[in-house]
């Protein structure tokens, strides 16, 4: 069928991997160090990921291509892992990342990936993760949210801990890595129980 899809051209494109990130269906993928369309069946047509290449890379077309498969979209989904950066503990991250430019932030307690089943889906999806145990690493992460905060354009932040006391130091460090950013950010703290279930979300 003749359908509007996105267009990649490798000369332009200089391997940030920003449009991979935004492709919430998977058909982005780096290779070789560009981006590259993997499956013409898993592209929408909607293109999120043109707004976020700083190169001017991607541009729609209209050509013969499969139809847009949701149910295999969501299937490969469920399959594969939602992670998009590496690495993701926030003592090892570097601060200007190129992955933080525009970055829905998830800043995750280490348990929260144990204790709750659905953690790709719900919270790692369609953001760039941070984690980090302050009571096991014996640090206060807030200097260097703050840094990351302020010297990138994050769009909003999301704090995952656990319900017990200690996990109260990763959201002490995000919250005051917020305030002293000096930008307003949304934000939203997702407390999960020890059985595994979310238990409240404040904003």
């Amino acid at each position: 069928m003749i359908r509007k899809i996105i267009q990649i051209d490798e000369d332009k494109c200089n391997g940030c991997g920003l449009c991979a990130t935004a492709c919430h269906e998977g058909a982005i993928g780096m290779v070789n160090g560009k981006a590259k369309l993997l499956r013409d069946d898993y592209c929408d047509g909607l293109g999120n990921c043109l707004p976020v290449c700083p190169a001017g890379a991607i541009t729609f077309v209209e050509r013969e291509a499969a139809a847009y498969d949701e149910a295999a979209v969501l299937k490969n989904q469920q399959d594969k892992t939602q992670l998009r950066q590496w690495p993701i503990q926030i003592k090892l991250v570097s601060i200007n990342a190129p992955y933080f430019a525009g970055a829905d932030l998830l800043i995750a307690a280490d348990c929260t990936a144990y204790a709750y089943a659905g953690f790709h889906q719900d919270f790692i999806r369609g953001r760039i993760v941070l984690v980090g145990c302050p009571k096991l690493d014996e640090v206060d992460y807030s200097e260097k949210l703050t840094e990351i905060i302020a010297q990138n354009d994050i769009k909003s932040v999301t704090v995952l801990r656990m319900e017990v006391p200690c996990c109260g130091g990763i959201e002490y460090a995000a919250m005051t890595a917020l305030q002293n950013s000096n930008k307003f950010i949304p934000y939203q703290v997702v407390t999960v129980s020890i059985k595994g279930t979310i238990l409240n979300q404040r904003k």
